[in-house]
Parts: C-alpha cells; sequence; structure tokens
C-alpha cells in the first residue's frame, strides 16, 4: 500500500467517489479555485468542472441548508464548512433540517449529504478557532458523527460517509492533516461505521481515544510499556453510531480504562464512555474509569497556555499511572 498524507487520503477518497457517482458535488468557501484552506479539494475543479465543484458565499447556513435541498433533490453534496467552529452559524439547519428532515418526512426521503470540518486545538488560533465541538452533534439524533485518526481510515470512512443515505458530520483535526500512513489504492476500500479499531493489544489498562487523541494515546502506550504497563489502545473512529461492544470487552480484559478526548470535560463524550464501562463490566473493573479531557476554559493564544489545556501524552501517562497504581 502506498503512503500519504491524511489530507492526501481525503482528496483520494473525494476524486474516487466523484469518479463512482456523478450525483456527487462538493461546494464550500474556496474549494474550488484555491482548492481547499487546507487543500483537500485540490485538484477537483480541474477534474470535475464548476457544475459539480463550486466556491460558495461566506454563509455557513446557506451552504448547509442548500446542501439539505441538493440531498433531497437527489443530489450526494458534501459541502466543506472552513471550520468546525463556524458551524455553530449553521446549526439551525444542521440541526433542525440535515438531522430531522428523513425523520420529519416519515421515511419519504432521504439525506444522503456529508458535511465535512476541520476542527480542533493547538494551532495557536485563539479561542474562536480552536474549539472541538464533536458532542454538540453528538447529542443530536439523526446524525451521524465519523472523525477518524489515520490517512487510511479518513479515506475509507469519507467513502463511506458518502455512500451512506443518511446526514454525517464528518470532523477532520487540523493538525493530523499532514500526518502519514498506508492507505489502500483500492477505489472500493470502506470503512464501517459503528466499529472501533484496535490499534495496539494490552493487558493492563484500556485507553479510549478517537482522532488525534488516539495518535497521542498511542505514543503514551509506547512510553508506558518501557515500564511495564501494558495499555490497549481503542481508536473509536467514529462518534455516533459508537462501537460500545468493542471498549467493553477491551475494558473487561484489562480491568482498567482511561478515556482520552479533546473537548470540554464537562459533558463532553468521556462521561457518556465512562458510564457505558460501568454499567458493561463493572464486576470486571479493579478502578473507577479515569478521564484525560481538555480544560474548560475558552482557548488561550499563548502557545504555552494552549499546551496546557489540550491532553498531551504526558497527562495521559499520568493518569495511565495512576490508575494502574490506585491513586484515584
Amino acid at each position: 500500500m502506498p503512503e500519504m498524507t491524511y489530507r492526501d487520503a481525503l482528496n483520494l477518497a473525494l476524486k474516487e467517489e466523484m469518479r463512482h457517482d456523478p450525483s456527487v458535488v462538493v461546494w464550500g468557501e474556496d474549494v474550488a479555485l484555491y482548492e481547499g484552506s487546507f487543500k483537500v479539494t485540490r485538484g477537483l475543479l480541474a477534474e470535475f468542472g464548476e457544475e459539480r465543484v463550486r466556491d460558495t458565499p461566506i454563509s455557513e447556513n446557506t451552504i448547509v441548508g442548500v446542501a439539505v435541498g441538493a440531498a433531497m433533490g437527489g443530489l450526494r453534496p458534501v459541502a466543506e464548512l472552513m471550520t468546525v467552529n463556524f458551524a455553530l452559524l449553521a446549526m439551525d439547519q444542521i440541526i433542525n433540517h440535515m438531522a430531522k428532515a428523513r425523520s420529519m418526512f416519515g421515511g419519504q426521503t432521504t439525506i444522503p449529504m456529508t458535511v465535512r470540518m476541520p476542527g480542533g486545538g493547538g494551532s495557536q488560533l485563539a479561542a474562536q478557532h480552536s474549539q472541538s465541538l464533536e458532542t454538540y452533534f453528538m447529542h443530536c439524533p439523526g446524525l451521524r458523527v465519523a472523525y477518524p485518526a489515520t490517512p487510511a481510515d479518513a479515506k475509507g470512512l469519507l467513502k463511506t460517509a458518502i455512500r451512506d443515505n443518511n446526514p454525517t458530520i464528518f470532523l477532520e483535526h487540523e493538525l493530523l492533516y499532514n500526518s502519514k500512513g498506508e492507505v489502500p489504492e483500492d477505489p472500493e476500500f470502506l470503512v464501517p461505521f459503528g466499529r472501533a479499531a484496535v490499534m495496539r493489544e494490552g493487558r493492563d489498562v484500556t485507553l479510549v481515544a478517537y482522532a488525534r487523541m488516539s495518535i497521542l494515546a498511542l505514543q503514551a502506550a509506547a512510553d508506558l510499556e518501557k515500564e511495564g504497563i501494558s495499555c490497549e489502545v481503542i481508536d473509536l473512529r467514529t462518534l455516533a453510531p459508537l462501537d460500545t461492544e468493542t471498549f467493553v470487552a477491551s475494558a473487561r480484559k484489562t480491568g482498567r480504562a482511561v478515556v482520552v478526548e479533546e473537548c470540554w470535560e464537562t459533558a463532553g463524550l468521556g462521561g457518556e464512555i465512562a458510564y457505558r464501562i460501568h454499567r458493561g463490566c463493572f464486576d470486571a473493573l479493579l478502578a473507577p474509569v479515569q478521564r484525560v479531557a481538555g480544560l474548560d476554559v475558552p482557548m488561550p493564544y499563548s502557545r504555552q497556555l494552549e499546551r496546557l489545556c489540550i491532553p498531551r501524552p504526558e497527562t495521559i501517562i499520568t493518569a495511565v499511572r495512576d490508575v494502574v497504581s490506585g491513586r484515584y
């Protein structure tokens, strides 16, 4: 398999699906002439033309709303928002229309659309441009939410999202765009939703994470192995549907679990996962489930302060040491 960046894997997925199905269209701010803020749509305009790749006005509510109508009309739109932070301007369309139209029409219509959004912190972009809002979308029934950690999953999950008849929020961490990994060349390579990946097997403690936090969890696990602590790393891949069975089975095996998320801790995904682990294998747990999350503060611009607000391998390592030693 060839090695490519996360960015190029997404680009390949878009090209393959547009070649596969002429109803797939792409639009958003600067996706055509400028080829996307993060160059994910590079080359699409040249290959598919302006009828299928369109630049839009700076209006997120309009971008998503038009995509909903187009999906109901028979197209498969892939709408790009420049950043997940700007999705707040489109929440009426996302929550009240994109997520609910199929149900409100009694299943007589489908909404086969995908909204791609980069997000996450660590780029020193301050409070309004460094947010992790995945739990906002998870909280709304009717939306599927994907958040890949590797280039292979970025390709496979995006292709699955585009082919699905349900509306999907597709999140991409900005700090992963340049990460590299092997990616299958098969144009029919798909990664199913609702199936987590065991990225590393272990015996002492389970680390449950997603997106960039899965990569940091792997780094922490490698360092902890040198101390004799064996970590199993579970990458969720999709947040809705959530593969409860895989991380509960892992926690039952190891007897301990640490959930790692970048979003704010209060009402974050980690609380839901901890609850499901406690419910699913309470009798097998040797310690309470621990959480590592972003701090409940607006993201500082200062690089030093920003670093303190986002989980790091060191904070994951500390949490694992605590749960293994009984300091909790």
